[in-house]
């Protein structure tokens, strides 16, 4: 295995924190990643990790190490990016990050789609509801919902989406619509978060009206959240890329219309210094034509 190899394995293993997680980041077995990073150390005269037993910490020489290596993978990924582009061949691998009710529900056709179009690409899809660094953890693009907080990061609006408040028929029935999102104090609600203080925003008189929720149920996935107010536990707040379906066929109805927020965008997003990227311009390109038609 070359330098340039080695390099690549200590800065995967230094982002992971962990040799376990950079072997499953790198297709690789935990062992080999591990002898890898001590070869490097050998071979540089220096220690770059200390391990414990629960994770790694960088040494001084390490982090400084890290930060070449990092200026060099790049420069290396940007001069490829540069020929492949010349050749005008739409290859490589893509390593994408989505939200994971958004992936399952809206890529699902997308992606062996765009694959079968453009057989020489390899794509990586992680489905996680966290907002990844991209260079830091190395993806080439995410998909994200909503206000993006990293100006520095290239954008284009795949499509849009609103959030809404629904319940079953049944729920309806039994416990009436709330007339305010006030009233929902009076209500089970449905929670999607990974804590308490679980926040629902509306507008009144064109004015933000965030409004604390609680409820007997809180998920970290829209979906669940959502089968559980078809199911007729109480009233929900989701995308309607989740609830759009049951909307459609009465599973699901809304509720607070009148105090709805305006909709969010859908948007692809990579560095600045991927545009060149062949690939990620087809992927993109393909999201929007998709997207539009779905």
């Amino acid at each position: 295995m070359n330098a340039l190899e080695d390099m690549r394995i200590f800065v995967t293993t230094l982002e992971a924190g962990s040799f376990t997680a950079a072997s499953d980041r790198l297709g690789l077995s935990k062992q080999f990643v591990s002898r890898r990073v001590m070869a490097l150390e050998a071979r540089l005269g220096v220690r770059l990790l200390n391990r414990t037993t629960r994770r790694l910490h960088v040494t001084d020489a390490g982090q400084a190490y890290y930060t070449r290596a990092v200026r060099i993978l790049d420069d290396v990924s940007d001069a490829e990016l540069a020929v492949s582009s010349r050749g005008g061949r739409v290859q490589g691998t893509l390593r994408v990050s989505a939200p994971v009710s958004f992936g399952t529900l809206a890529l699902g056709a997308v992606v062996p789609a765009f694959m079968l179009r453009y057989p020489a690409i390899r794509v990586e899809l992680d489905l996680n509801d966290r907002s990844v660094d991209l260079v830091r953890e190395g993806y080439d693009m995410a998909i994200r919902i909503g206000r993006l907080p990293d100006s520095t990061l290239v954008a284009r609006a795949l499509a849009s989406t609103r959030m809404v408040a629904c319940c079953s028929p049944a729920y309806l029935e039994g416990r009436g619509a709330p007339a305010t999102p006030d009233d929902l104090a009076e209500h089970d609600c449905l929670l999607y978060g990974h804590g308490r203080g679980v926040e629902w925003g509306f507008q009144v008189d064109g004015r933000p009206h965030p409004v604390q929720v609680g409820g007997r149920l809180l998920a970290n996935n829209g979906e669940l959240v959502r089968d559980a107010a078809i199911a007729g536990l109480g009233i929900a707040w989701q995308p309607g890329f989740i609830v759009g379906d049951a909307l459609r066929d009465g599973r699901l109805v809304s509720v607070l219309d009148a105090f709805a927020t305006p909709p969010m965008t859908v948007q692809v997003v990579y560095p600045q210094h991927r545009q060149a990227s062949l690939a990620i311009r087809a992927f993109t390109d393909f999201l929007v034509e998709a997207l539009a038609e779905g």
